[in-house]
């Protein structure tokens, strides 16, 4: 297993050095990473593990000793039970990786995959939240998924998409109490959708009658194949 990952880091950009902060030393097994490291001279992070445990003057130290031994690219101290500074290591990680190809303009629509999973995510919480009070008879369409930068500079997906239902009833059910209903059902599919993607999302949701949809083969299709 050691070989397996030493073999594959001319192919990374930056390394990760997980320590213990409980050690007031280089340990034997952390000293043979740490040659193995110089062997290759790669960007490394230096992350120091369970700071909870230990005095800041003990840490303080332990940077020192490592700082003598290898330039690394930061060392960042954390505590992963406590969840205190590890949003720095992705960070930090970011900052060394280079910007890939761009596989699509970012004015044009994305791919039909993230499309089908956008509607797959709005209808799966339109389904849970509603529970026995509309029968499966929805349908989700998104009409546009456009990716753009922020005035801030980040990235976030314009989403317009339509839930079609099967009976005039079933639209205010949906809708819901001035809108309640349909804006906990973007609201849930949002959040669900900008885990999955690593990206924020501007989710504007419709509700319209389509009473014949379950009579349409290429749509029908079309569920068989997601």
């Amino acid at each position: 297993m050691n070989e397996t990952a030493w073999g594959t880091i001319p192919d990374v950009d930056v390394l990760l050095f997980i320590i213990e902060a409980t050690s007031d030393k280089i340990g034997k097994g952390d000293s043979l990473v740490l040659e193995k490291i110089k062997e290759k001279n790669k960007k490394t992070i230096l992350v120091i593990n369970k700071i909870d445990l230990i005095e800041k003057e003990k840490l303080l130290k332990l940077i020192d000793i490592y700082s003598k031994e290898y330039n690394f690219e930061a060392i960042i101290p954390v505590s992963a039970l406590k969840n205190e500074n590890t949003n720095k290591i992705l960070d930090e990680i970011e900052k060394h990786i280079p910007e890939g190809p761009a596989y699509y303009d970012i004015e044009e629509y994305t791919d039909q995959t993230a499309r089908q999973l956008m509607e797959e995510a709005i209808r799966e919480k339109a389904l849970k939240l509603l529970d026995q009070e509309v029968p499966h008879g929805i349908l989700v369409e998104v009409e546009k998924m456009n990716l753009r930068k922020t005035t801030k500079g980040k990235d976030i997906y314009d989403v317009d998409a339509t839930i079609f239902v099967l009976r005039k009833s079933h639209k205010g059910i949906v809708i819901g109490k001035d809108g309640a209903m349909l804006k906990k059902i973007g609201m849930y599919a949002r959040q669900d959708m900008e885990r999955t993607l690593g990206t924020k999302i501007n989710l504007k949701l419709w509700v319209k009658i389509k009473e014949d949809w379950q009579d349409n083969q290429s749509i029908i299709k079309r569920f068989k194949n997601e």
